[in-house]
């Protein structure tokens, strides 16, 4: 059992408690109060002076299967051997001794989900996990959560380049839908009792059509996302949009669907066509429609480090600071399905805290302790 006491709480909802108290035990949040009562046995952490938040979030990332420092032989993200692969998964692919891990913790980044590269129409599935453990299994919080597709450059790069499909946008779609219809004949014929050879990319893809996991799909350039959302009502599945860099040039439409939106790597430069209009303004008018967003980092492409950089540069150039603080807490959790779990201080949730020097979205602020399920992981 632990104490934090005497701290500027952020509870990730749009609360503040100043000189608060936030009670743990057994890597659960009991108390979060103005005043608690603290039991004798309780280890009392003073966080005078301090700021206390919620482990931060990050929603779309490639840690443990991009691992840092290891070359071509740290590329576990990308099976590029096919333009559809729903049949691999993220989660056999993860290094949890990748140095990102540890990196994150210092940055106070609790919880990441890991998903498949954007080289293939169809990429596979992937898994949210704690940033702390050395087994894989043992740091899942959701797995799968979601199956990763891409549109635009990438997949026509990768295999329009060797002469195969997909060559054109019109391919990425068509690809994308022919697998799809593969996958509702498969699972005709399976809840049929007619499958003698299993498929595990169809069964996997099956999971899409019952609506068990959304589809997490990479689209930068606003005729992508539209393509994406076309798909999505063809089809009849959930999904989130993933980058959504050129969100700002059709909110209105956007606004229209379901869905919910990972916005970046926006500090990284702009390195093909469908980055051209890549900035900060895409935070500012998806906020303005009211379209729920979380900020990604898509480490290591921008490294997981400057997950609050990112949050603190948005609000530099017009978010607001409480939706750029939510875009890396509760709105994270939301997009990712687990803010029964995490994404806030409130009691029954995972004890992931971070204790701050000053309050995380001023250029200052450092990391002085990161804990998971109440375990101090990060002490500076």
């Amino acid at each position: 059992m632990k104490a934090f006491v005497n701290a500027t709480i952020l509870l990730g909802t749009g609360e503040m408690i100043k000189s608060g108290t936030i009670l743990i035990n057994r890597g659960k949040i009991i108390a979060v109060e103005k005043e608690v009562t603290i039991p004798a046995e309780a280890e009392i952490i003073n966080a005078s002076s301090k700021y206390i938040t919620p482990g931060l979030i990050d929603v779309h990332t490639h840690l443990g299967v991009f691992s840092e420092g290891l070359g071509q032989t740290g590329h576990d993200f990308n099976e590029t051997t096919d333009a559809a692969t729903p049949s691999i998964r993220a989660i056999d692919g993860i290094n949890p001794f990748d140095r990102g891990f540890e990196d994150a913790r210092m940055a106070g980044v609790t919880t990441v989900q890991i998903m498949p590269g954007s080289a293939n129409v169809i990429g596979g599935e992937m898994s949210i996990i704690k940033t702390k453990g050395t087994v894989v299994d043992e740091m899942v919080v959701k797995s799968p959560s979601g199956m990763k597709a891409a549109f635009g450059e990438n997949p026509k790069r990768v295999h329009g380049g060797k002469g195969k499909l997909p060559v054109t946008r019109m391919g990425v779609a068509a690809l994308f839908r022919q697998q799809f219809m593969k996958a509702q004949d498969y699972k005709k014929s399976l809840e049929a009792g007619e499958v003698k050879t299993r498929d595990l990319g169809m069964e996997q893809l099956m999971k899409v059509l019952n609506k068990e996991i959304p589809l997490r799909a990479h689209a930068h350039r606003a005729d992508d996302i539209a393509t994406l959302l076309r798909l999505v009502k063809e089809f009849d599945i959930e999904a989130t949009i993933e980058h959504c860099t050129e969100g700002h040039l059709i909110t209105s439409y956007i606004a229209k669907h379901n869905v919910r939106v990972s916005v970046g790597p926006t500090m990284t430069s702009r390195t093909k066509q469908e980055l051209n209009n890549k900035g900060w303004h895409t935070l500012v008018e998806l906020e303005k429609q009211g379209i729920p967003f979380s900020i990604t980092t898509d480490h290591p492409v921008v490294t997981i480090d400057h997950l609050i950089t990112s949050a603190i540069t948005a609000v530099k150039f017009g978010l607001s600071e409480e939706a750029a603080f939510r875009a890396i807490t509760v709105r994270a959790a939301e997009h990712l399905g687990i803010d029964q779990q995490v994404g806030s201080l409130e009691v029954g949730k995972d004890a992931d805290i971070v204790i701050w020097n000053a309050h995380p979205l001023t250029g200052q602020a450092k990391v002085e302790k990161t804990f998971i399920n109440g375990e101090c992981v990060y002490n500076e």
